[in-house]
């Protein structure tokens, strides 16, 4: 008789899944289990798959023809329904894995790091094996870890399960802003808390700048005042406006309060404008340089790495002062253009001063006009007194064309590239 199969199943998130004939269907994102009563350990019931575009589906594991930590190949027709977790149904990746366990022997808390499957006679698949570390006796020192049957483990329940934070963070590592922001979508409510508890603001400010307004309002107002304040810092200032517009005005003035000074000014000028003008779409954050800046001080401030393509493909000329609103706007400047210039010379050489900047209160369609005519992919924002305000780009316009609900879809874009890896 040949051994039984056996798979690790932290080793099996992101596996490529095929059809009989080779080719791609998705990748592994998650195992589903069911516990029992003791001593029998978990049955598997099947595997969660995301598909294009970004779709999580259920596969019953007897659709399942063979698994390894190379692939997964599956038979039949697939049902797209998008997968719900059922009431007794067990996410191991999700909810078992960095649970903690106590050993039977001698009644000892450890971690939960991995779970072995394998496949029996009947066919059905269950957990047979348990990867587990003790802890460490110092913070330097990691603790023993070691393999164990599953019944020499007790301690998890269908109630107690914890949610298998860190590994989850690990899988979304990886992920761009907008692509982070629909997983969360897809999560449980207490999935989604722990989640969002563990991220960096930084990083949460990315996603929250990418999620539907109702969605981003209900997480901040979830933080405690300090931390959604930090959060608010770090997000571009249209979108922090955005997000407050929509709060409370007695939470609204609360959290502007805590935030750094200079922060909350900025999106203090911006919540004067209605959010379908260019005053309510700008950044106050565009690349501005004085007029004796050289080119190839322009260039380097938009290699910066965190600065969005559409911020980094042209400079603003002001005169001193440099911060929003500026002295006299001169004009701008192109990265085009830079490129083609002597590093040595003034940005002033190479100014465009033909191209006339948009009002605050300038319409949606007034600068959408502006940006097709022109083939633009920013315009600068003036005032009365030819102060520079900010920039609109082009995706903040598409953002505000979009229906109402359109990032609550997957970006299509990034579910092929994800599949198609």
């Amino acid at each position: 008789m040949s051994a039984p199969t056996r798979v690790f199943i932290a080793r099996l998130t992101g596996v490529p899944v095929f059809d009989p004939s080779g080719d791609q269907l998705g990748k592994v994102r998650d195992v589903v289990a069911t516990l029992r009563a003791a001593p029998r350990p978990p049955r598997i019931i099947g595997l969660v798959l995301e598909v294009q575009p970004r779709r999580r589906i259920f596969v019953p594991m007897t659709r399942v023809t063979s698994i390894d930590a190379g692939g997964v190949v599956v038979s039949g027709l697939l049902n797209l329904r998008r997968f719900e977790q059922r009431p007794g149904e067990l996410m191991v990746v999700g909810e078992l894995l960095d649970s903690p366990v106590t050993l039977v022997d001698d009644h000892t808390t450890v971690t939960l790091l991995d779970v072995g499957i394998e496949q029996l006679r009947t066919r059905d698949w269950e957990v047979a094996k348990v990867y587990v570390q003790r802890k460490g006796k110092t913070l330097r020192r990691r603790g023993e870890q070691f393999v164990a049957d599953w019944n020499e483990i007790t301690g998890l329940s269908l109630d107690s399960a914890e949610q298998g934070t860190a590994r989850l963070l690990e899988s979304y590592e990886k992920l761009r802003p907008a692509d982070l922001a629909h997983a969360l979508q897809e999560l449980s409510e207490k999935r989604r808390r722990d989640v969002i508890a563990a991220l960096g603001d930084e990083r949460l400010a990315d996603v929250l700048g990418e999620m539907m307004e109702a969605d981003s309002v209900a997480i901040l107002t979830g933080l405690d005042d300090e931390r959604a304040a930090d959060v608010l810092e770090d997000m571009d200032p249209d979108d922090a406006a955005d997000i407050l517009k929509e709060i409370a005005e007695d939470t609204r003035a609360r959290l502007l309060e805590l935030m750094e000074p200079k922060d909350a000014e900025d999106v203090r000028m911006l919540l004067e404008y209605d959010e379908n003008t260019a005053g309510g779409m700008m950044t106050s954050e565009p690349v501005i340089l004085a007029p004796d800046s050289t080119v190839a001080e322009a260039l380097a401030r938009v290699r910066n790495a965190d600065l969005p393509p559409a911020l980094a493909a042209q400079v603003y000329v002001c005169r001193p002062p440099l911060e929003v609103p500026t002295g006299r706007y001169l004009g701008s400047v192109h990265i085009q253009r830079l490129l083609r210039e002597t590093p040595s010379a003034l940005v002033t050489e190479a100014v465009d001063s033909e191209m006339e900047p948009v009002a605050p209160e300038s319409t949606l369609h007034e600068v959408t006009n502006v940006l097709a005519s022109y083939n633009l992919v920013a315009i600068p924002v003036v005032d009365d007194n030819d102060r520079l305000l900010g920039a609109v780009t082009v995706d903040d316009v598409i953002d505000h064309m979009l229906p109402d609900n359109w990032r609550s879809e997957a970006p299509l874009a990034a579910a092929r590239r994800s599949d198609g890896a």
